[in-house]
């Protein structure tokens, strides 16, 4: 239904005129206004254009094909992302109309690996600054700092790192705020997130990357990471600010390390709308492919068995993931659930003797150690005595799923659901070849990179990818919209469904488990319903005018997505 016929045309997300406070040369330098090339006449005349452009008209659809011209021009993939940096310092629709156009060519430019090169080199790429940045020395204007970035309407989405923990590198200090910045572009991308409502911030605390401290070049602070008290107040006083300042807005934690992350997200949950993608997110997206191969393999979510090798933040945000759905779909309690789930880490399987050297979030999966001496505690034994049905890879140690332990596994289920998820593609715990070959394709496997497809015996697998931009843009545009008063682990479980539901290998077990991210758009959509109608199911939801029927409420959520398209501008002082 186009947007002029439709009822929620009012809406203030819904597209329209804008109004612009701009004329002339300040106009061509805003990236949220300027439309380069493709101003019509009547604005060039009444934003004062004339002598500042070219003559000739364009359409976006021409700009995009120049743009893209000029972005295989680049010489490899680091050239090209600073290339698109760039354009969206300079025109933000036709930055994402031409990624939107060529989304899944560009998808790993302007995100992993190639933003962790990004990021590393921050420091000496630096142009243009771009978000907010607040650092521990300086925590007594964060009133007045974030006032910058507009009223309580202003902004719905915020992504906050501290750096510590980057896209598989590491501490990256200051640079954190680009992966602040990428994470935002995403929501934009494939859920639609406005790009005015969006807010990336860095909390620069520090850091221990001796490469950056030893850098005359580098931006963020040159000293080593506050931990402890000073640490938590920091985090805090930035939340509370926060909530002062856009009491709507969701938070999304991002990239903070394992000792923190965990521990934040515990704290805030209960209080504020907050995520974490790479506990919840990545878990969301692991569960949803997961529960997609149960189907298809027809093993109970009851009496699933499953083993995760590799138990930092990603590896146990996806074992509370599939535990809460287990106690959540089977009704078991959340201590029996975590007994189908089997946890691995540096000093082997987890168990209880290991006391402090657990993590807050390692201990509910800890086995009794009676029940296993310490030499039946590595990968393979545990495969061995297990039966998994289940093997999902968050280790960053390459080749970890030897020949020995996928053909152990194959030996006891039959269709070993097999998930090697480390980034980059290089710390893959094994290749989608070899899984296939071990198997005798019997294999239903999901990674957590890009692979091409494999054949097996003549026949031809798509290689299913555990993206979490199929999932956490659509859980945020939820939130946003319903203005919920926090993210409850429902809502997640309903945003794991929708997913789920749109499995190719549903309605083919020769197809990936998981959906094309280029049918991301209409997939957060289906999340986005899902979280909703939870929110509203639990007294969650606090926006006014929610529709009742699943037709309506589609079209409410559709028509508050922002497109990359130009939209008339009216003139304003």
């Amino acid at each position: 239904m186009s947007i002029s016929k439709s009822k929620f045309r009012h809406l203030p997300r819904a597209a329209g005129s804008l109004i612009c406070p701009y004329k002339g040369t300040a106009l061509l330098k805003s990236s949220q206004f300027n439309k380069g090339s493709a101003f019509p006449e009547h604005e060039r005349t009444k934003f004062k254009l004339h002598s500042l452009l070219p003559p000739n008209i364009q359409t976006l659809d021409e700009q995009v094909q120049r743009a893209y011209q000029q972005y295989k021009s680049r010489a490899d993939d680091l050239a090209k992302n600073t290339f698109l940096a760039s354009m969206k310092a300079q025109n933000e629709v036709l930055y994402y109309k031409l990624v939107q156009t060529h989304l899944k060519e560009m998808f790993s430019v302007i995100y992993t690996p190639t933003e962790g090169e990004a990021i590393e080199n921050y420091s000496r790429l630096f142009r243009k600054p771009e978000g907010c940045f607040l650092n521990i020395n300086d925590q007594g204007h964060f009133d007045e700092y974030l006032a910058e970035f507009g009223t309580a309407e202003d902004v719905d989405y915020i992504v906050v790192s501290d750096g510590e923990e980057i896209l598989g590198i590491g501490d990256q200090g200051v640079g954190a705020i680009l992966i602040s910045v990428a994470k935002l572009v995403i929501t934009t991308l494939c859920a639609g997130i406005h790009p005015p409502r969006q807010l990336p911030v860095v909390l620069d605390c520090g850091t221990d990357n001796e490469k950056l401290l030893n850098d005359e070049l580098y931006l963020g602070l040159r000293q080593r990471r506050v931990r402890g008290e000073k640490y938590d107040e920091f985090v805090d006083r930035f939340v509370k600010a926060a909530r002062k300042q856009f009491p709507k807005a969701y938070i999304h934690f991002e990239d903070f390390g394992l000792n923190n992350a965990r521990r934040i997200l515990d704290r805030y949950q209960s209080q504020i709308p907050c995520f974490n993608d790479d506990i919840q997110g990545t878990g969301c997206v692991t569960l949803a492919a997961m529960l997609a191969g149960l189907q298809v393999s027809q093993v109970k979510l009851e009496d699933v068995r499953v083993v995760i090798f590799g138990s930092g933040t990603a590896g146990i945000g996806i074992a509370d993931q599939i535990s809460d759905t287990i106690a959540t779909e089977t009704q078991k309690s959340k201590d029996e659930a975590s007994k189908q789930i089997w946890c691995i880490d540096k000093p082997g399987l987890l168990v209880k003797s290991l006391g402090d050297k657990l993590t807050e979030g390692q201990t509910p999966f800890a086995r009794d150690d009676d029940q296993w001496s310490e030499n039946d505690r590595d990968l393979l034994s545990v495969v061995k005595k297990v039966h998994p049905h289940v093997l999902i890879g968050t280790s960053t140690k390459p080749g970890a799923f030897t020949e020995d332990i996928i053909r152990e596994m194959a030996n006891n289920v039959e269709r070993p659901i097999i998930f090697p998820l480390s980034n980059p593609t290089r710390l893959h715990e094994a290749k989608p070849a070899d899984l296939y070959k071990w198997t005798d394709g019997r294999a239903l496997v999901a990674t957590g990179s890009p692979f091409p497809p494999v054949t097996h015996n003549g026949k031809e697998y798509d290689i299913a990818e555990c993206n979490n931009s199929t999932c956490f843009p659509g859980i945020g545009l939820g939130a946003v919209l319903s203005q919920c008063r926090l993210v409850s682990k429902k809502m997640l479980v309903a945003a794991v469904e929708a997913l789920k539901a749109r499995s190719p290998a549903l309605k083919d077990p020769s197809q990936p488990l998981l959906p094309d991210v280029e049918d991301v758009r209409e997939i957060s959509v289906d999340i986005a319903a899902a979280v909703i109608s939870c929110a509203v199911e639990e007294g969650l939801a606090q926006a006014e005018g929610i529709p009742t029927t699943d037709s309506e409420l589609r079209e409410w959520i559709r028509i508050q997505m922002w497109e990359a398209e130009y939209r008339p501008l009216v003139y304003e002082n």
